[in-house]
């Protein structure tokens, strides 16, 4: 296989594209000037092992070459047929590449080469070290000094809602897109078209433009909805009838992953009907599909008043040099918690255990955060907010919680013992005759005073106490770092995915990444030129 080797020196005719590029693409003078140590002889016998591992022949050009193009390509959010004609046409492009001495209007790669390649990064999870490979570079330049950077690792983790890239379809159409896919696979593996297949399967509804218009009734009549959702299951079930007697052609994908689309779509959103045939189910079914093409993007909230279906981008990032270390999507229904073991695995590979962690509450559950406390290390997080007090009452803020003798002072100094995740229960002799009772509880007589304690009450106890300290809340601020990190890469990739499913999210995210670390190395090295300049 051929190695990239790129030349340092740059020509006259390299200087002067540069220079221009400079202006408004400060990355590709960069990427020019260090591609050399991004990609070393460990980095690229690294990228050439995914050959050796799946022995699947070899890529026409350089693996070093194609993972700069992808990088270009994630920085401009080209297409793929747009990034093979930028490497053909642009003379930046080119001048990056190491092509642009090449025969003009020839292009680095083929579209189908760029898309096989980044199949390859993925299967062989070479996405990650190409992420670990800006973090290395980053400790190599003179803008990130080891004398000058803390000794500590402060990693703050969020997390941004993106939405998905499939159709999300209501109950009606995910049944007939679904049904609509498996007659074209058959139809397909038959050497036939698809009215052939309905007119066999007498499903004639899938050979109409949509489902809706196939159906043509008048939708606001009483009752026409649940008829036409029968008359579609029907025909469905007939469908699946005539594709199950040809058993032995239905094995292969895609038709098997249509095949159980249809299925899940069917047990999630259908239930009988009583008056017979079936209905639209009544509530949400847990971890419902909302999309034929993307198996996992899901209905989510980012907060009460946003919804979106799709998927939760997570990054940790390092709050003092910037850069971020790991990554993880989510599909939009998972708690942020879940996350947490990817972005756990991504800083393990690169022997990095954070010593403080700046993170959302939604986060406080997590293994990680149990790992760093286990740890002795530090969590900067806003405390529960808990159940509010009653207007007039004592809150829970006004008894005193002594957490290393495990007990808990109520404002007329009753003393009581606690077990994290318990409820407290005052005795009701010392409540009867208080004279703050009418201020502490309106319990009925003969009751006392309860108060529930959470089961991580010590933590819940120091985070409320670095909230009640102006140095405690600066503390707190610096978690806006992994925000603009966030506002970053949505800048760049804006609020819809690229591609479809997880896994190939996860690489983009990484990817995205790579490219933001790579500008911030580059910011500050400029920023070092102009201070020793001065």
């Amino acid at each position: 296989m051929e190695r990239w080797n790129p030349t340092v020196a740059q020509s006259a005719r390299e200087q002067r594209l540069l220079k221009l590029a400079g202006k408004s693409r400060k990355l590709f003078v960069f990427l020019r000037e260090h591609r050399h140590e991004l990609f070393d002889d460990a980095f690229q016998d690294d990228l050439e092992a995914m050959y050796r591992q799946t022995g699947q022949g070899q890529s026409a050009r350089s693996p070093a070459m194609m993972c700069m193009g992808l990088l270009l390509q994630a920085y401009l959010q080209t297409s793929d047929a747009e990034a093979v004609r930028l490497s053909a046409s642009d003379r930046c492009w080119q001048a990056v590449l190491g092509t642009l001495e090449e025969e003009e209007g020839q292009p680095a790669f083929s579209q189908g080469g760029l898309q096989q390649f980044r199949e390859r990064l993925i299967a062989t999870e070479m996405d990650r070290r190409l992420l670990e490979r800006t973090v290395e570079l980053a400790k190599r330049t003179k803008g990130f000094d080891p004398k000058k950077t803390p000794k500590t690792l402060r990693v703050g983790v969020d997390s941004r809602p993106l939405e998905g890239a499939g159709r999300v379809e209501d109950t009606i159409n995910l049944l007939g897109h679904a049904g609509r896919k498996v007659a074209e696979c058959m139809a397909l593996v038959l050497g036939t078209d698809v009215e052939e297949v309905c007119q066999q399967a007498n499903a004639p509804l899938l050979m109409a433009s949509s489902i809706k218009a196939g159906l043509d009734i008048d939708w606001s009549e009483p009752g026409a909805k649940t008829d036409a959702l029968n008359r579609l299951h029907r025909q469905l079930e007939r469908l699946m009838a005539w594709v199950t007697k040809r058993a032995a052609t239905c094995v292969d994908e895609p038709l098997t992953r249509y095949i159980e689309a249809l299925k899940q779509v069917s047990e999630q959103d259908l239930e009988p009907n009583p008056e017979g045939g079936v209905r639209i189910r009544q509530g949400v079914a847990a971890d419902r599909r909302v999309s034929i093409e993307d198996p996992d993007m899901r209905h989510g909230r980012k907060s009460k008043s946003k919804r979106f279906n799709g998927y939760k981008q997570h990054v940790g990032t390092d709050i003092d040099s910037e850069l971020i270390l790991a990554c993880a999507v989510t599909p939009a229904n998972r708690p942020e918690e879940e996350a947490t073991a990817a972005l756990q695995n991504d800083m393990a590979n690169q022997e990095l255990f954070p010593d403080v962690l700046l993170i959302d509450r939604a986060y406080l559950n997590s293994e990680m955060t149990e790992d760093v406390l286990a740890s002795g290390g530090d969590i900067v997080c806003r405390p529960w907010r808990g159940a509010g007090a009653k207007p007039g009452l004592f809150g829970k803020r006004d008894f005193k919680v002594n957490v290393r003798d495990g007990t808990i002072t109520c404002p007329a100094g009753e003393v009581e013992p606690f077990e994290p995740g318990a409820v407290v229960h005052f005795d009701p002799e010392a409540c009867g005759p208080c004279k703050l009772r009418s201020s502490c509880t309106q319990a009925a007589t003969g009751k006392g005073r309860s108060v529930t304690m959470g089961d991580d009450e010590p933590l819940q106890k120091r985070l409320r106490s670095r909230l009640q300290s102006r140095t405690g809340r600066e503390q707190l601020r610096e978690r806006v770092d992994v925000e603009h990190r966030l506002a970053h890469l949505a800048n760049r990739q804006g609020p819809k995915a690229r591609y479809l499913g997880t896994r190939r999210n996860v690489f983009d995210l990484r990817r995205l990444s790579s490219v933001q670390n790579l500008e911030v190395i580059a910011r500050q090295q400029r920023e070092g030129r102009q201070l020793r300049a001065a």
